[in-house]
């Protein structure tokens, strides 16, 4: 430390080993920074790889990209599928899994009230679940059943009513065409009697034995014949023209009695709407509604046809290419205790969002699958009939066998 002449004031001077010290101190963590960066970027994309944060699940949903859709081989499977640890333990690059579920042939079908049931409740379940039944065959029936049956009696009444009127008018028609007939015979008889006569006046006249006024008298009551006699044809035309049952009458009756006839179908159609019936021969898989009840939304029932089960499996668009008809699958799930064959049987023909999410709350809930059907083999599909629904896990083999691909037709 030295004293500056014109200030008393002592001045620091560094001194200059001590200064590059401080300076090589401070290029040394600066060097240790930039290798730190290439740690935390990488420890960086480990965590975010493996636990997927919000708003890294947002940057794949607004870009579309998927982990490890840039691969050819992935290194690790969707973070949503937690594979058996049997299953892990056989796992190839190679093999697809997706999450699936089982189902009957032909997924579940949904027994519904009929059409134009209304506001009909049930009355009575004829079946009970797990019970077998034939397509069409009574599973349940409704509370309306009296008042379609008091539906059908009536329309039968109308019926009756008009084949009563049908005869009426038939034999109607055939009085007044014998009336006719006999109302003309007497006209041509009366017009006889008038010719009859004005030729005897005329003759009388002609002696001078009538006179004028007997003549034209009986002249007019002739003429008056003739006219009967002719409005006595025209009325038995109007009847002989053709046969009873194309009188107007008639056909009038004929319809009423059809319009009558096509109620009582309608009310007959109508009656079935009491009865709810199978729609495919299967089991009852589950029963929605109890007597009493409206028929929920959902159905009265479930039925399914167990005896071939399948099973619906996501698969992620990416790799859904390397997926054929033909090729092994295998599934599993704890519920199961054992693992079960099948093959794929359909790739579907569209792209859609994922439907079965697993119980991880970071699980990507927006990814874009392709369904695939898989046919269960037999022992499989006796083992899975109980499990309708559950989900499990499904690993295609894509080296297995797959089944040809059709020839296009020349």
């Amino acid at each position: 430390m030295t004293l500056d002449p014109n200030n008393d004031l002592p001045l620091a001077i560094p001194h200059p080993q001590t200064e590059a010290g401080r300076l090589r101190l401070r290029f040394r963590k600066r060097w240790l920074l930039v290798l730190l960066i290439p740690v935390f970027m990488f420890s960086g994309a480990v965590i975010g790889m493996y636990y997927q944060p919000p708003g890294l699940q947002k940057f794949y949903a607004l870009t579309g990209l998927q982990p490890g859709g840039g691969a050819k081989a992935p290194i690790a499977l969707p973070p949503e599928i937690e594979l058996p640890k049997a299953m892990a333990e056989t796992m190839r690059a190679t093999d697809v899994v997706g999450l699936a579920r089982l189902l009957p042939r032909g997924d579940i079908s949904v027994v519904a009230p009929p059409y134009g049931a209304g506001d009909a409740r049930v009355a009575e379940l004829l079946v009970a679940e797990g019970q077998r039944v034939e397509k069409g065959t009574p599973v349940a029936r409704l509370d309306n059943q009296s008042v379609l049956q008091n539906a059908v009696l009536s329309a039968e009444a109308a019926v009756a009513i008009r084949e009563a009127t049908l005869m009426q008018t038939r034999a109607t028609v055939q009085n007044s065409r014998d009336e006719a007939q006999a109302a003309l015979e007497q006209a041509q008889s009366q017009a006889a009697e008038a010719r009859v006569d004005l030729e005897r006046t005329r003759e009388l006249f002609s002696r001078n034995v009538a006179t004028r006024a007997t003549l034209d008298a009986v002249t007019a009551a002739e003429q008056q014949a003739t006219l009967a006699v002719a409005k006595a044809e025209a009325t038995l035309a109007r009847f002989a023209s053709v046969q009873v049952e194309a009188q107007p009458d008639v056909i009038v009756a004929l319809r009423n009695l059809d319009a009558a006839k096509a109620d009582l179908t309608r009310a007959l159609s109508d009656q079935t709407r009491a009865d709810v019936l199978a729609p495919i021969t299967g089991t009852v898989l589950d029963i929605h509604a109890t007597p009493g009840q409206r028929p929920p939304a959902e159905g009265i029932m479930d039925m399914g046809n167990i005896d071939q089960m399948m099973a619906e499996a996501e698969i992620y668009q990416d790799r859904v290419s390397q997926v054929q008809p033909g090729q092994p699958v295998e599934l599993v799930a704890t519920a199961l205790g054992k693992t079960l064959q099948g093959k794929v049987e359909f790739i579907g023909l569209t792209v859609g969002r994922q439907g079965l999410m697993s119980d991880d709350s970071a699980a990507n809930t927006d990814a874009r699958v392709v369904r695939v059907m898989v046919a269960l083999d037999e022992a499989s599909s006796a083992v899975a009939a109980r499990f309708t629904n559950l989900e499990v896990i499904a690993r295609i083999d894509t080296n297995g066998p797959a089944r040809p691909e059709p020839k296009a037709a020349p």
